[in-house]
């Protein structure tokens, strides 16, 4: 039997409160391994949550001087694969501290139900790059 749409809604919540938290630890046991992340400019898989927590952490400074402070997901597309893969098309909102959009951005993942769990290992950023390139202007955050 396929994964539900609740399955993959709890999921994807935990998974946005986790980086609205800047919990690289809870976030990264939300993927398998390796973990696998893509978009135009980088391709490159992990094989350690300590490498992909390190990782992660090194955008939480930028994160904050973008004034992130909630996140929020739609799914857009849920593709069952087998009864335990599927690909999901996600659109992330980003949220500042009066709960206002600063941003959004599209991503898919191939998730798997793992015996504890549902975890992402790979991830393909649609248009992260240009749309956090647009906000730090916007914001006058000089990402260089």
């Amino acid at each position: 039997m396929a994964l539900d749409r609740d399955t993959i809604d709890r999921y994807l919540t935990a998974y946005g409160n986790s980086l609205a938290e800047f919990d690289a630890d809870a976030a990264t046991a939300l993927w398998g391994l390796p973990g696998t992340i893509v978009n135009d400019e980088f391709a490159g898989s992990l094989s350690s949550r300590a490498d992909m927590a390190a990782g992660l952490s090194q955008s939480y400074p930028l994160y904050r001087q973008l004034g992130l402070a909630g996140v929020t997901h739609q799914i857009l597309e849920s593709v069952a694969l087998t009864d335990r893969l599927v690909r999901v098309r996600v659109r992330w909102s980003f949220l500042d501290s009066a709960g206002e959009t600063l941003t959004t951005s599209d991503y898919e993942y191939l998730l798997r139900e793992d015996p504890d769990g549902l975890h992402a290992y790979v991830a393909v950023g649609i248009d992260d790059i240009q749309k956090l390139r647009e906000l730090a202007d916007r914001l006058g955050v000089d990402l260089d």
